[in-house]
């Protein structure tokens, strides 16, 4: 498709400068990116894309292959050896290639730096200083001061937290130029406008028991906001309100506030934070599902004792006795007397002339029939020029999307009593059950389901050549018509045929927008709402404005749900404003673009020597260049690039001991908190700190945190007085007995990770590299937790004359604790090597019985004495 007047500007923008360019979502900025790809899908050229998914790859080149682009783009993954990427960068072209690997390549080139025509970056918001993308960007510029650095985004909210984001991200990209293109840039407009889509809208009215519930909830939701702004004082009120709870991105919000002191805060405001995000749940849920959906949900919340004990005390308020009892009252017609017994668990008892089930069918459902109804009638007189219409139905998630197709094929009380008779199963209630419908049920299939053609049910794809063959411009193309989506439903009804396909959940993310262009629907519903879809519509119709296209927009009135959908506007709205006024006073310096050959931010001084000569006058001896020997795998951390950034040398190399080479005797091993843990369960912790101890004189753990999260590896209770194989800070005691040389290091962020490790190298010899491939891991490197049993050797640690140091010896003789019982004081004596702990051992499992005190194995039975230290 040719590009609209705005994209071909914004084409011409990005292609003559470098630049980031940041648009509304759904105006098509992979078109913009297609485009370009086009022009640099040469042999010529040598044009790297980050950032992408594997989703998006395929989908480019699929599109580029369908126009005859030659030579099309590849990918570059793991399963090229580093001989034949080389091979592939010297042929030239488009490559889609993974940040890990290119760090690598650049740092032992085997890419031709000199030779790359430039870099497109996509989801430009997410490049932050320490991140490999922005590590990549920098060694480019270091080699090649020609190329091109452009950059693609389509999030203007993420570039407004913070102070001047916009300018750091810039700066990270060595990009001078900002482009900024919302919807209603004059140009976009003028184009849109132009061909506007024929939108009918239909703001439903809810029923008064679905108004009912939803004020009840934002009552709940504004208590527990009130409750937790009391609780704690961390949060930035602005942002934590009842119109920001019901979006999608208040999660994230409060996360982010939260996570740096999150072990610091009470039980109260944990449970806060957590009852906010169900309130949330519950108020989607009531305006994207069933009746029995909804109830269901919160009946389980209700009746979960964890949830009823657990919770903040928002179920003992009045408003939550309302939602019970009116989403009760979408179920079963009431008698007034029983009303106010509903909510009790007396409720169960009722009898069946007080309580009768009427299920209330979705005001949305309704309209939704009247709609394909209108459609229907339309069809009947096709017209002579485009034959009759397809249906696109878009909804919320793939579960709204089946429960459409089911309510399509069966009706909406079939569906409804079904949904009701599973919902009474799980729950055992004693009701009278609503028995189905007597109505044949017509099947929905996918697409590539097949029938009988002479069958009165057609699939879709038979439908479209029943439709194509009535039509006079599209005799010849029936068969042609599919949908390369797996997430499509497809409804079997006579006429016209129906797509439904999610917006969010499915299996490809592109596959909503791909199925818009492949079916080329005359009609598209609405359901639910969604701001990038929308403006993809305009989009598609401005491209080929002769054809017809109807839009029903179908929303509740007054509901949680259309707020959500304008406070998403609203949110773009004010992030393109800020980010307007931060273009027109942010100052660009000239060496941002980094073609300087001199930029110190590309090259760092090196360290100098803090002493002076007298006998050179004064002058400081410049340091040599400081390097450090990484491993290969330690590339998928921000370390490595927050290193390169202080001007320290990095060596990528595949090493078997240690993560981080410093020094000929230094050599570190980085972990997680999360990777220290499960290091620790598994025993692969102690074979690493074996091998570390063996060859290097100085070896180092060290327990790197997210910088976003608590620098803390406890919560706030206290420390635990008596060992234990399953407590971690006892793990790590026993390591450090064990390992008297290991050294542990904590370091808040990678940042202060980068900086301890240019200090520790200051003064002392660089590693060298062969000499670091030539350490081995120790042949001792059997999983200990593997062999032995925890439980035993967890009781075995607390008797008297065992420690760290010989306990091993007792498990590696002694096959369990009651074999143990039953050696003389010889046998420990020489098991052990110590008289002094043998008698101590002895003494304490002697008895007149010959058996372990009462009090010592208290709760142990027999079993429990017989178990051997080694596993089986």
């Amino acid at each position: 498709m040719p590009l609209l007047e705005y994209e071909n500007q914004i084409f011409l923008d990005c292609f003559h400068e470098d630049g980031l360019l940041i648009m509304s979502e759904g105006l098509g900025i992979q078109r913009i990116l297609l485009n370009l790809l086009k022009v640099y899908c040469d042999a010529s050229n040598l044009v790297l894309i980050l950032n992408t998914t594997h989703l998006e790859e395929d989908h480019l080149i699929e599109r580029l292959e369908a126009d005859g682009v030659r030579p099309a783009p590849k990918i570059i993954t793991n399963e090229y050896q580093a001989a034949e990427r080389n091979r592939v960068y010297l042929e030239g072209g488009v490559l889609f290639i993974t940040s890990r690997i290119l760090v690598v390549d650049f740092l032992t080139d085997n890419i031709p730096a000199q030779h790359i025509s430039g870099i497109i970056v996509c989801r430009a918001h997410k490049i932050i200083e320490s991140c490999q993308e922005a590590f990549i960007l920098r060694l480019y510029r270091q080699k090649n001061k020609n190329g091109f650095i452009k950059a693609f985004s389509e999030s203007p909210s993420s570039f407004t937290s913070g102070f001047a984001h916009v300018e750091k991200v810039m700066k990270n990209l060595f990009v001078r130029k900002l482009f900024l293109w919302p919807r209603f840039h004059a140009s976009v407009a003028e184009c849109l406008d132009r061909h506007k889509v024929e939108v009918i809208e239909m703001h439903i009215q809810m029923s008064s028991a679905m108004s009912s519930c939803q004020t009840a909830l934002l009552d709940l939701i504004n208590a527990c906001i009130m409750e937790l702004k009391r609780c704690t004082s961390a949060l930035d009120l602005e942002e934590v309100s009842v119109e920001n709870t019901i979006g999608r991105s208040f999660d994230l919000i409060v996360r982010q506030q939260l996570d740096p002191i999150w072990h610091q805060l009470n039980s109260k405001t944990k449970q806060l934070v957590s009852d906010l995000k169900t309130l949330r749940t519950i108020a989607c849920h009531l305006t994207q599902y069933d009746c029995v959906t909804f109830y269901s949900l919160v009946n389980s919340i209700r009746s979960s004792e964890k949830a009823f004990s657990s919770n903040s005390g928002w179920l003992f308020l009045d408003s939550a006795d309302s939602l019970i009892v009116n989403s009760r009252l979408r179920l079963y017609k009431v008698h007034e007397k029983t009303v106010k017994k509903l909510s009790t668990k007396s409720e169960q008892k009722n009898k069946s002339d007080d309580v009768l089930p009427c299920l209330e069918e979705p005001p949305k459902w309704t309209a939704l029939s009247e709609i394909l109804a209108e459609i229907k009638e339309e069809n009947s007189k096709p017209d002579p020029e485009f034959g009759t219409g397809r249906v696109l139905i878009v909804a919320e998630d793939d579960r709204t999307c089946n429960q459409l197709k089911e309510f399509l094929c069966e009706g909406a009380q079939n569906v409804l009593a079904s949904l009701f008779n599973k919902h009474l199963v799980a729950k055992g209630e004693k009701y009278i059950e609503i028995e189905p419908l007597k109505k044949k049920k017509r099947k929905s299939v996918k697409k590539d389901e097949k029938k009988d053609s002479g069958s009165t049910e057609l699939t879709l794809t038979q439908m479209g050549s029943v439709e194509a063959s009535n039509s006079k411009q599209q005799t010849d193309e029936g068969d042609n018509f599919k949908c390369s989506s797996e997430d499509a439903y497809y409804g079997i009804l006579s006429q016209p045929a129906i797509i439904i396909h999610p917006i969010h959940g499915g299996s490809d993310p592109l596959g909503l927008q791909r199925t818009l262009w492949e079916v080329n629907p005359r009609y598209v519903i609405l359901y639910d709402s969604n701001m990038q879809f929308v403006r993809q519509l305009e989009v598609y119709h401005a491209t080929q404005p002769d054809i017809p296209l109807r839009v029903y927009f179908l929303t509740y009135k007054n509901s949680v749900e259309e707020q959500r959908y304008l406070t998403t506007l609203r949110k773009e709205k004010e992030a393109f404003e800020y980010l307007i006024k931060e273009k027109a006073t942010m100052v660009i310096p000239e060496e941002r673009d980094g073609k300087l050959e001199d930029d110190p931010n590309l090259h760092p001084m090196p360290l100098q020597e803090t002493s002076m000569s007298s006998r050179r006058g004064g002058l400081e001896k410049p340091k040599e260049q400081q390097m450090i020997i990484v491993d290969m795998r330690e590339f998928r951390s921000e370390l490595p690039s927050l290193i390169h950034k202080r001007g320290i040398h990095i060596e990528p190399v595949t090493i078997e001991v240690g993560d981080y080479i410093l020094t000929p005797d230094i050599c570190v091993e980085r972990k997680s908190v999360s990777d220290l843990i499960g290091s620790l369960n598994n025993g692969r912790l102690y074979n690493q700190c074996v091998s570390m101890s063996r060859y290097y004189k100085k070896p180092i753990l060290l327990i790197e945190f997210d910088p976003n999260k608590s620098f803390a590896l406890m919560g706030k209770y206290k420390l635990s007085s008596e060992v234990s194989m399953n407590d971690v800070t006892s793990r790590l005691t026993l390591l450090t007995i064990h390992f008297p040389t290991l050294r542990i290091l904590w370091c808040q962020s990678p940042y202060a990770t980068a900086e301890l490790f240019e200090e520790l190298k200051m003064g002392r010899e660089q590693p060298n590299v062969s000499s670091a491939l030539s350490v081995t891991a120790t042949e001792e490197n059997i999983e200990w937790n593997e062999r032995y049993n925890p439980g035993p050797q967890d009781f075995l640690l607390k008797m008297p004359g065992i420690n760290s140091k010989n306990y091993r010896l007792i498990m590696n003789m002694v096959t369990d604790l009651h074999e143990l019982s039953s050696l003389s004081l010889e046998q420990l004596t020489e098991i052990l090597g110590n008289a002094r702990n043998a008698e101590t051992l002895w003494n304490f499992i002697s008895t007149k019985d010959k058996v372990l005190s009462q009090k010592e194995t208290a709760g142990k039975s027999k079993t429990d004495l017989k178990k051997s230290f080694k596993r089986r």
